[in-house]
């Protein structure tokens, strides 16, 4: 099918193909990590990859990385503690905040993680050479380089409307 003059096709528009891919990715992941006995639910494996990344970030800022409200985060956070797999400590610069660490128990998990996502990205990227995959990641960085940027730029602008009207 073909689309209207003047426009491309949903399959050939980047906001839809990326949206698609990311889509796929993720409902491949859960499939793969089902099929492995992975038994944690897509937010919680989330919760887990960031931790891994950042350990010691507080309650908030991982709502935050992980877009989602700090009520929600919380009860996934009780159900991973209760699990053995997160521990929270009061942090020492505000006794009203949690900062966030992985347990023993959670690193064979991540491990278990990684790997499907390795094969899970090795699938997505099955056809591509050495050198495509390169550029087709460098490329990808770029692009969110340009919205990240944009993005600051947009909340410092609106800063300082509200500081200086």
């Amino acid at each position: 099918m073909s689309a209207p003059p003047g426009q491309e096709a949903p399959e050939r528009v980047f906001g839809f193909v990326l949206s698609d891919v990311a889509r796929l990715m993720r409902k491949r992941f859960e499939q793969q990590a089902r099929a492995e006995g992975l038994e944690l639910t897509r937010a919680q494996w989330s919760v887990l990859a960031r931790l891994a990344r950042r350990e010691g970030l507080r309650q908030t800022e991982l709502a935050a990385i992980l877009e989602v409200e700090p009520i929600t985060l919380a009860r996934q956070l009780d159900r991973l503690e209760a699990a053995g797999m997160v521990e929270r400590r009061l942090d020492p610069s505000d006794r009203r905040a949690r900062l966030l660490f992985l347990k023993p128990a959670a690193h064979p998990l991540l491990d278990q993680i990684r790997a499907v996502g390795l094969t899970i990205r090795e699938e997505a990227l099955a056809g591509l050479s050495p050198a495509e995959r390169e550029t087709f990641l460098a490329l990808l960085v770029r692009v969110k380089g340009n919205l990240s940027d944009r993005l600051a730029a947009d909340c410092a602008e609106t800063v300082e409307l509200a500081v200086h009207g």
